[in-house]
């Protein structure tokens, strides 16, 4: 009774603005522009510590670079949703930054009532 509930997709509000906005996020968060700490809310703590680590990384590699974190500009191409399970959706978001495009695969799960990232990967490192 007191454990986590799943909760049906159609029980759920419309995924797609919450998969664009973990998108952009992610990468901000990837260059060093965002603190992951903003997006927690919407992430399972291990996805979030993961985000965390990726993000430390890419600090590290810039530091030993001499690079700055610069927010970089951001459009949002491509986003392709399905529907794998009654209670989860997956998400591939093509976002496109000065030079280089990324893609950021995403697995969300309905518990609790709301949406929250079970997965979620940015492909297409270079930070």
């Amino acid at each position: 009774m007191f454990e986590r509930q799943r909760t049906p997709a159609s029980a759920l509000p419309d995924p797609s603005p919450l998969v664009l906005n973990l998108a952009r996020c992610a990468v901000e968060v990837m260059a060093g522009v965002r603190d992951a700490e903003q997006i927690a809310r919407w992430l399972e703590p291990d996805v979030h510590a993961h985000l965390q680590q990726r993000a430390v990384l890419s600090a590290r590699k810039r530091q030993a670079t001499g690079r700055r974190p610069i927010a970089p500009t951001i459009s949002l191409g491509s986003c392709r949703i399905d529907h794998p399970a009654a209670d989860a959706v997956e998400a591939c978001v093509v976002v496109h930054t000065t030079g280089r495009s990324r893609s950021v695969v995403i697995r969300l799960a309905g518990i609790d009532g709301r949406w929250r990232a079970t997965a979620l990967e940015v492909l297409g490192g270079g930070w």
